[in-house]
């Protein structure tokens, strides 16, 4: 392809201004919620976040929006068009939550230091930005491998436990804000309702949420838990913070590395899917961006975040063709990336937080949960929903561990304690089943579903292979064991290698008979089906 040099796009277009209030709202949801994640759920300093954290956040936020900036540019310079539109790009919205829920947690609740939880996750982005450098040359590899049904399957897990819970207990806590404000998230996002001027849904529910938690403080009932001291301590603490180098940090997470690795690397493969998608929605809209080089800049531009203190992985949004059928061109892209600066650099956020409500935030992760939830049945075929729901089985028997592992540490005690576990089985808990079924719950969700998707389809070799890796995944501790090692739990890899067996003499040996819909169709042209075993 030629270079038209003659040809000079315009950076700024007026479309860019509606692309550019609809996607900034979209990145500033989503800084509040990982702001009230840091502060809130894990309840890291405000130092920390402020002065470490949402800078760091900014920066790559800016060198993703400016990257994909130049891409649009350089296409449009190269075909002579002036619709081009650049590659929305920003914060993962499910990875935030993986790093938030199964990362950062589970090393806070054991620690008991931030800054040890804060370097597990800078460390997970280390090597998740590795995987996406490197993965844009084996990502096909794994998407042809593994079945979609086990990749959404695992993830559903993580939206319905570690993402979908706790915003639905505490809405429930304060349903006067959090409720309202679900309905008016639900009425747009799923039920088609425009809102005055085409104001995002989000921003609506947290504008309800601030207007009924400031009222209802007037009032004296203080649902919301604002007052105008807390507005006054943010504005004092108004101070201009920059990232700073954290490489040290980032190499002091790699003591959790057994941790990190049972999630950083199958989401990481889930990134490449991910980002491989939404160039391919970009290309159907008009726009083709290379692939590899999206891919590595997303891995490049996670890495500087990270080495300067960012916890969060950088990825390409899907709704492209959304901004730009809205007009949005290449100016919207760069324009957010300022905007992005100017909160998470001068303290913009901390006014924020205290300002709005945390519960009106809160349904937007409830939402995000039930997306990414219902995404696993709806993007695959039917007859995989019983393998997606065993792939949903890991998830909830880590966060069952999770809960259970809060309780005793509330009551001063763990399970490892003599006496703890027996008291437990007493009452039916099977806390040591809930240990080894929900360590490295998402590789082990991938795994198992994967299995059960190749028996649906009577692909007996390709489950047995699943198993075999299963196998080896155990034996190394990387799934059904709570740290890496040999032989973590022998009998588990014993296990995985008799279903291997199974499955490998089904192949061999056993009649089998085609799946309902094969033989449906196979009595439509008047084939003849085998009798199903009895």
């Amino acid at each position: 392809m030629s270079m038209t040099t003659s040809f000079k796009p315009k950076l700024w277009v007026p479309g860019d201004w509606n692309a550019f209030f609809g996607f900034g709202t979209n990145i500033l949801v989503n800084m509040l919620v990982l702001t009230g994640l840091m502060r809130f759920v894990l309840k890291f300093p405000d130092e920390l976040v402020f002065g470490r954290i949402l800078p760091a956040t900014g920066l790559m936020l800016l060198l993703s929006t400016l990257y994909y900036a130049w891409l649009a540019y350089r296409l449009a310079r190269e075909t002579g068009r002036t619709d081009v539109c650049a590659l929305p790009s920003g914060i993962s919205v499910p990875h935030m939550f993986v790093v938030v829920f199964v990362v950062m947690m589970p090393i806070l609740i054991t620690t008991k230091d931030p800054v040890q939880a804060w370097e597990a996750g800078l460390t997970w982005v280390f090597v998740q930005s590795f995987v996406l450098m490197i993965g844009g040359f084996i990502a096909p590899v794994i998407r042809k491998i593994t079945p979609r049904a086990a990749l959404l399957g695992s993830l559903a897990g993580i939206s319905i436990t570690f993402i979908s819970m706790r915003p639905g207990a505490q809405m429930v806590m304060t349903p006067v804000i959090g409720l309202v404000c679900f309905a008016v998230i639900m009425a747009d996002w799923f039920g088609g309702v425009k809102y005055f001027k085409g104001v995002p849904g989000g921003l609506v529910a947290i504008i309800v949420g601030a207007v009924i938690a400031w009222g209802s403080t007037l009032f004296g009932f203080n649902y919301g838990g604002l007052s105008l001291a807390g507005v006054k301590d943010a504005l004092a603490s108004f101070a201009f913070s920059y990232p700073m180098p954290a490489v040290g940090h980032v190499f002091g997470g790699f003591q959790f590395i057994g941790i990190i690795l049972v999630t950083a690397i199958p989401f990481g493969i889930y990134d490449l899917v991910e980002a491989m998608d939404n160039v391919e929605s970009a290309a159907a809209a008009g726009d083709s961006f290379p692939t590899t080089r999206v891919l590595t800049a997303d891995g490049v531009v996670s890495l500087i975040g990270c080495l300067m203190g960012n916890p969060f992985i950088n990825a390409v949004y899907i709704g492209h063709p959304g901004w730009k059928a809205m007009g949005g061109r290449i100016g919207y892209s760069a324009a957010t990336g300022a905007l992005v600066i100017v909160l998470a650099w001068f303290g913009v956020i901390a006014l924020m937080m205290a300002v709005l409500p945390l519960v009106a935030i809160l349904p937007i992760l409830l939402y995000i949960g039930m997306l990414i939830g219902s995404q696993a049945f709806q993007e695959t075929p039917a007859r995989h929903a019983p393998a997606i729901i065993l792939a949903l089985v890991p998830q909830i028997a880590a966060w069952g561990k999770t809960q259970i592992d809060g309780a005793l540490h509330a009551a001063g005690t763990d399970a490892a304690v003599a006496g703890v576990m027996e008291k437990l089985g007493d009452q039916g808990v099977l806390y040591h089943g809930l240990a080894v079924l929900g360590g490295g719950a998402t590789l082990a969700g991938i795994v198992l579903a994967s299995i059960t998707v190749f028996i649906i389809e009577r692909d007996f070799i390709k489950a047995s292979w699943f198993a075999v890796a299963g196998a080896v995944f155990t034996f190394f501790g990387l799934i059904h064991a709570e740290a890496l090692g040999f032989g973590q739990t022998p009998s588990m890899a014993v296990s995985y290698l008799g279903i291997a067996a199974v499955l490998y003499a089904c192949a061999r040996y056993a009649k089998v008979s085609p799946r309902e819909d094969e033989a449906t169709a196979m009595h439509g042209h008047g084939g003849v089906v085998a009798k199903p075993a009895e």
